[in-house]
């Protein structure tokens, strides 16, 4: 190893040692100082968070007294608006209230009667002004209900309906008094007042109906309670004259001066009051047995107002009575769609829902539809009578039955119908009673029968002309043909001749006895002169193909058939008809379908079952034929057509 070389590394390196020693004393020295630092900045920090805690919960303080005096304040938001709508619904309850009293008030169409002013003594004495006012108000109230009307009270230009009401005076303000003072500003009340007086000769009762002249009556103060059925009737005939009118003609009977009040209201009265009146004349016509007047009548009101259902109602029992089916037809169609789509001139409640039920059953019946008869009339009795509805529909239901051939359910029905002690009803039933005696062909009982109907209008109080018109197109007719069927033909023709020529069944009835004396030729003129007089009636179509089958033409037979069974698809009697039509072309066998099909409207007709028996026996059902006789045995049969049963039953 050189020299030189070993003493300079041993000097650098002892330099070298030197020099990292001081290194390492600064270093030491920075890292407390460092140390030293960091510790003051943690604790700064530890500081610091310890205030933003502080501070945080203080915000959560805050926040919470925010949240809750938000909530507070909306509360109270809520509490101000709450009232303001209940100080805006009181409000406007009390607007709704006082709208509505004044509405009602203004619709009052009342009758008020206030205490009338009487003398002293009577007062003393109990009959004070409070007691005469109800005593009339009883009055009044009696002659409402008596006046039986379809005319619907709101269409009176004075209309008070039944609220007739004694005013009761009161003292102070209350509400009733608040209420009565806005029914004389707003309403159209008819008031009565009134009072009752001395007089030299007895005593005097002025009434006055909303301020007019008023009319006074007269007579001894025993006679006050006549003397009050006097006033009664003056305030009526000044306020509603055409109901007192009705009163005067139903309870009265005084026809003459009912004319007179109906007259002055078609001179003076607007459409509605003078179709009324009209309506009104066409009745006391209808009492006095004249029918050609009371169609006129009624005419007269349709004309005058086309949408008046009652009109049309009237002119349907006009028509009918005179024989004129073909209008009676038209009028019942027009009066049930104006009754159905709501008319220009409306009837009452009372009186719609049974006169639509038994319009529905009389057009029904025209076109030979007697189960929907029965269906309608059936469906009147369940509901309120109306001006003796439900006699009517009674009758209807007998008379349905009878065309049905059903003999035991039209005589249950005869045989309960309520005693009656009015002879126009005693009349109408006796001639009911005659039309099912000649769809039984029990010829005397027709006679019979029609003899007790003439006797009893005869006691009803019409006219002798009007009677003997009535009795000439309702009776005759049928009296004639059964004096033909009980082979004298010589005073069926002296009758039949006398009947009008206007009348579809008096045409119908002409034909069927010339057909009995074998005048054919004449039959087929009067079936003509009825067909073409009530086109739309199946009736003598059917009529004209039995005469035609019992002369041997079964084609000529089927012809006048199928135009029945076309204007009258559910009446039976043409396809039996029909069916014996294609019997006598030997045809059984397509006979069966046609009393198949009659046995569907008239189930219980021994005439039916037996000839379909006929039919199955001889198309070789000898087990379906016995089926068909048995049930022909349990039902109605004429005396020919039992004969013919036992023959073919026993081989």
């Amino acid at each position: 190893m050189r020299v030189g070389e070993q003493g300079h590394g041993a000097g650098e390196s002892v330099s070298a040692t030197m020099a990292g020693a001081t290194v390492a004393g600064a270093a030491s020295a920075s890292r407390e100082k460092a140390d030293a630092f960091l510790d003051e900045q943690i604790a700064l920090s530890r500081k610091q968070s310890a205030i933003a805690d502080l501070q945080i919960e203080d915000l959560k303080r805050e926040d919470k007294l925010r949240h809750w005096s938000l909530i507070v304040h909306h509360f109270s938001d809520v509490m101000k608006l709450a009232f303001e709508f209940a100080v805006a619904a009181i409000v406007l309850g009390i607007l709704a209230l006082l709208t509505g009293a004044v509405w009602s008030a203004a619709h009052e169409k009342g009758l008020v009667i206030e205490a009338f002013s009487v003398p002293p003594d009577m007062a003393n004495r109990g009959l004070t002004g409070q007691a005469v006012a109800a005593q009339l108000q009883d009055k009044l109230t009696a002659m409402q209900t008596a006046t039986v009307s379809a005319r619907p009270a709101a269409s009176y230009s004075n209309n008070w309906g039944n609220d007739i009401k004694v005013e009761i005076p009161n003292t102070g303000v209350s509400i009733g008094e608040f209420y009565r003072y806005l029914v004389q500003a707003f309403g159209h009340q008819t008031h009565i007042t009134g009072e009752v007086f001395r007089a030299a000769n007895g005593i005097s009762i002025t009434a006055r109906a909303s301020g007019d002249g008023g009319a006074t009556v007269s007579g001894a103060e025993t006679n006050l309670d006549a003397l009050l059925q006097l006033a009664a009737e003056n305030i009526y005939a000044r306020t509603q004259p055409y109901r007192y009118a009705v009163y005067l003609e139903n309870v009265r009977h005084d026809v003459a001066k009912a004319r007179a009040l109906y007259e002055k209201l078609i001179a003076t009265g607007d459409a509605r009051e003078q179709a009324w009146a009209h309506i009104g004349l066409g009745v006391a016509d209808i009492v006095s047995g004249d029918s050609h007047g009371a169609r006129d009548e009624h005419a007269l009101a349709a004309a005058t107002e086309p949408g008046f259902a009652l009109a049309y109602l009237d002119l349907d029992f006009d028509e009918s009575a005179l024989g004129h089916d073909e209008a009676a037809l038209a009028t019942e169609r027009m009066a049930i769609r104006l009754m159905q789509n709501g008319s220009e001139i409306d009837m009452s409640d009372q009186a719609k829902p049974s006169s639509l039920l038994l319009e529905q059953a009389n057009e029904a019946f025209s076109v030979s539809d007697f189960n929907a008869a029965l269906a309608h009339a059936r469906k009147s009795l369940t509901i309120p009578d109306y001006n003796d509805s439900q006699e009517n529909a009674r009758e209807t239901i007998i008379g349905s039955y009878a065309l049905l051939h059903d003999g035991d359910a039209w005589r249950a029905n005869l045989r309960s119908l309520p005693p009656t002690s009015s002879p126009f009803y005693q009349a109408t039933r006796a001639s009911t009673e005659a039309v099912v005696d000649y769809w039984s062909q029990d010829w005397p009982g027709v006679l019979a029968m029609n003899a007790v109907y003439e006797a009893d209008m005869g006691k009803s109080g019409g006219s002798p002309s009007g009677l003997l018109d009535l009795f000439s197109r309702q009776s005759w007719p049928y009296d004639a043909t059964a004096l033909a069927m009980m082979g004298k033909p010589s005073a069926a023709n002296a009758l039949i001749d006398k009947t009008p020529l206007d009348c579809y069944t008096c045409l119908r009835n002409r034909a069927d006895i010339d057909a009995v004396q074998k005048n054919w030729a004449g039959a087929d003129y009067w079936f003509a002169r009825a067909t073409k007089a009530a086109p739309s009636i199946p009736m003598a179509f059917w009529d004209w193909g039995r005469v035609l089958l019992e002369r041997g033409d079964a084609n000529g037979a089927i012809a006048k058939f199928t135009l029945a069974n076309q204007k009258g698809p559910h009446f039976a009697d043409p396809l039996e008809g029909w069916g014996e039509a294609l019997m006598a072309q030997n045809r059984s066998d397509l006979a069966l379908a046609k009393f198949a099909d009659a046995d569907k409207d008239a189930p219980n007709w021994g005439r039916l079952h037996l000839k379909w028996g006929e039919a199955l026996f001889w198309s070789g059902d000898k087990t379906g034929a016995a089926k068909q006789f048995a049930i022909a045995r349990a039902l109605d049969l004429a005396p020919p057509e039992k004969s013919e049963l036992a023959k073919v039953s026993h081989g």
